[in-house]
This record gives C-alpha cells, sequence and structure tokens, in this order.
C-alpha cells in the first residue's frame, strides 16, 4: 500500500498530539511486540528462536551402535533414529509395521527450560523399534516405539550460550550423569558415572553421546559405543534429516525438533493414538514394555520423581549433584508446568 494514502491520517494524528501535549496528558506508549523470526516456514517466537540455537549449539555428536541380525533389525534400520510421525502419522500403533517402508531420516526432539542461573536441555531420539534378534525373547525383550535422550546441563555465565557443565542420560529404567573435563559438579545423591567426552564439530566442542543396539539405551561415549557397524549422527545447521546410506554410515546429519513446536510432541500428547494418557506413555501393539516421553521418563531407584529430568530438571540436578555455585530454583521458562 503507498504512503500518501496515509498523510492525512498522519496530519490529524499530528494535530492530535499537540492538543494532548497541551493539555500536559502522558501519551501511552505503544506494546512491544516479540520479534518474531521463521524456520522451516514456520513462525515463532524469539525466546523459541533463541532456545532453538543454544540447543543447536549443544545437540551432541551422536553415535549409534547397529546390528544387522535378525529379521526385526530389518539390517539395521531397527536401530536407526527418526521422527515420531516418520510414516506421516501421529499413530504409535503402526510404527512396527511401517518402519519397513517408510524413510528413517534423523530426529532429535528437544526442549529447554530456564533459571536464572541455568539452561536445561533435554534431546530425545525416538527409534520405531526396541528390537532382539533372539526368537525366545521376542515376547519378553522387544517392544514397539522407543524414546531415550538426555538432560544437558547448561550454566549461565554471561556468554550467549552458556557452559556445559554436564549431562544426565536416559537408558531404559535407569539415569547415568556425566561431567567434562574441568566441571565443578560433583556426586550429591548419585555418583558421577564417567566422564564426558567432547568433541569437535563445526568448529564448535560438542557432547559426544551413544546408543546400543537394539534396546537403545544411552550414555556419554564411549560408556556405550559403536561396536562394528554404527552411524554417526551429527546435528544439522540448516534443518536437514538424512537417512543413513547403510547400517555403517559415519556422517549422517540430524534435524532438531522442538517438543513445544505447534502441533508438535508436547501438545500431541492428549493424542489417544499416540499416547496411553496424557502422563507420556506411548501406545503399541507389539510386545512387552513400552516409551515413555520426556515428561514420563523416570529412574527407578532415584529420588525425583517421574518426569522431573524434563519438567523439574533443577530439582533433579539439585539431587544429583553438589558444589553447583549460584543455583536458582525458580524456573523462568518451564512450558512442562504451564
Amino acid at each position: 500500500m503507498k504512503t500518501f494514502i496515509f498523510q492525512p491520517i498522519r496530519a490529524a494524528v499530528a494535530g492530535l498530539a499537540l492538543l494532548v501535549s497541551a493539555c500536559n496528558v502522558a501519551t501511552v506508549p505503544e506494546p512491544v511486540v516479540p520479534v518474531e523470526t521463521t524456520r522451516d516456514g514456520a513462525r515463532i517466537s524469539a525466546t523459541s528462536a533463541a532456545h532453538a540455537n543454544l540447543a543447536l549449539r549443544w545437540a551432541p555428536v551422536h553415535y549409534q551402535d547397529t546390528d544387522v541380525t535378525g529379521s526385526h533389525g530389518l539390517s539395521g534400520k531397527g536401530d536407526y533414529i527418526s521422527a515420531i510421525n516418520f510414516d506421516n502419522d501421529w499413530v504409535a500403533t503402526n510404527n512396527w509395521n511401517n518402519l519397513a517402508s517408510y524413510p528413517a531420516t534423523g530426529h532429535c526432539y528437544y526442549s529447554v527450560v530456564e533459571t536464572g542461573t541455568h539452561w536445561y536441555i533435554i534431546y530425545a531420539f525416538f527409534h520405531a523399534r526396541d528390537w532382539t534378534d533372539n526368537p525366545f525373547l521376542y515376547n519378553i525383550d522387544e517392544h514397539e516405539n522407543d524414546l531415550e535422550g538426555l538432560l544437558a546441563v547448561v550454566k549461565k555465565d554471561g556468554s550467549q550460550y552458556g557452559n556445559l557443565q554436564g549431562i544426565v542420560t536416559v537408558a531404559h529404567s535407569d539415569f547415568f550423569s556425566f561431567t567434562p573435563s574441568g566441571s565443578p559438579l560433583q556426586s550429591n545423591e548419585e555418583s558421577i558415572d564417567g566422564t564426558l567426552t567432547m568433541e569437535s564439530y563445526n568448529g564448535q566442542l560438542r557432547p559426544a553421546t551413544a546408543q546400543e543396539a537394539k534396546g537403545h539405551g544411552l550414555k556419554a561415549n564411549p560408556y556405550y559405543k559403536i561396536n562394528g557397524d554404527g552411524l554417526k549422527y551429527l546435528p544439522s545447521t540448516t534443518g536437514t534429516a538424512e537417512a543413513p546410506a547403510n547400517a555403517d554410515d559415519r556422517d549422517v546429519k540430524y534435524k532438531l525438533v522442538d517438543i513445544f513446536a505447534p502441533g508438535g510432541l508436547w501438545e500431541q500428547r492428549f493424542n489417544t493414538n499416540l499416547f496411553v494418557s496424557p502422563e507420556g506413555s506411548f501406545k503399541k501393539s507389539v510386545g512387552n514394555g513400552g516409551a515413555n516421553a520426556p515428561w514420563r521418563w523416570d529412574d527407578k531407584d532415584d529420588r525425583p520423581g517421574a518426569g522431573a529430568l524434563a519438567k523439574d530438571p533443577a530439582g533433579l540436578v539439585q539431587s544429583y549433584f553438589k558444589n553447583l555455585g549460584t543455583f536458582d530454583r525458580n524456573y523462568i521458562d518451564n512450558k512442562y508446568l504451564q
């Protein structure tokens, strides 16, 4: 629309402003509209954009062991990470069968929770099958859908992305903690399980993580590691999700997906085709056992309750570690509690 159309309006507004000034009446400031940006065609808030950049900064170099034996592993494809809706639907009970027919492109689900002193970043990797190559264990040791991951503990230090001080990983019904060299964190109610290796990628040091084949428990690399064939997943800076060329591909880009994105995983918690309930246990049509969303992840014998890794990460970190320094338990941004 051309600017000359607004000239009479502008003149009227100017006259009104003079009248208000003459009457000594304070003007009301215009509301500040949050800056928005775009990513993959969707409009997101400035806070979401900052969280996306933060998640990308600390996204792990991720190793996935693969096993090409056994019919249920689909020649290694059963160990490929993918989107939860890789088959173009949010139905949990067809994923086992659909895996054979759809590409498994690398995706990682993330969320950011913030306090005055820390950022807490969840990274979660989905597999359509938790499987075994032992026919005698088909009904005991495998199930449809698998989602395991980690919590990255990032201390604010005045820099744009802070300082990564440790991670807590999910391996089935147990959590494991790892700290990088130089971290001030010390064992508290739970023992620190090892040293977190940092690996350079795209000019930045990142945590190196790994998942086992078949069951997909996750730990810091090399506490789990590639044994023979395996995949090396790298975070994409352009939103690219690649499918491995084969079960021994060492350069596969994965796409970061915000758990809180419109229509995303958090909003899907009420989807009865995906979850048993909003508490976050996935439905399944195959096997024994099952998968949980991050807000349902639970260590079977630690003090924090189910879901604390995502919903109350500050409380969990305070339980797992000491020597935290300045530490704020109050959340600035925690959409899990909204």
